[in-house]
């Protein structure tokens, strides 16, 4: 960390604090004070965003994360990408991401207006769906349960 990085962030213990190590993002995700998630795109990380009902700054790096930028983005737009266009395979050949491409998707995602409200509002309204496709009689466990049943009975 850069010199004097701390104190800057945690200020009095009131602003913000830092993690070494792993971090519980499920429970970072979930906490009421999380407005947004800048996610590199994986299919864990995206899923678990759209479950915490939360809108999204997209930053692929490489394989399918591209694709699943796309559906946040585009399809379920419940994102904003902060530029990342193609897949590098060299980390030193990648194209620079400036601070004013990360301030402005903040922006667009924590923003006021009806344009970043209603972002807000789908991902919320998503969350939503994927709490209760889980839940009992929900279209994921129905399904999940059919599908044991199923795979029971070849077995008998």
């Amino acid at each position: 960390m850069p010199e004097g990085f701390e104190g800057r962030i945690n200020i009095e213990g009131k602003k913000g604090f830092i993690i070494r190590g792993w971090a519980p993002q499920l429970l970072i995700l979930n906490h009421k004070a999380v407005g947004g998630f800048m996610t590199h795109c994986g299919w864990n990380s995206t899923l678990e965003g759209v479950c915490a009902g939360l809108p999204m700054i997209t930053w692929p790096l490489f394989a399918e994360q591209f694709y699943n930028e796309r559906l946040v983005v585009d399809v379920l737009k419940i994102g904003v990408a902060v530029g990342m266009k193609e897949h590098v395979l060299k980390t030193e050949d990648r194209p620079l991401i400036h601070g004013i491409d990360i301030e402005r998707a903040v922006s667009c995602v924590m923003g006021v207006g009806e344009e970043a409200e209603a972002m807000r509002k789908r991902a919320r309204e998503l969350g939503e769906m994927a709490k209760s496709a889980v839940m009992e009689d929900g279209s994921s466990y129905t399904e999940l349960t059919q599908l044991i049943s199923e795979l029971s009975d070849l077995h008998p």
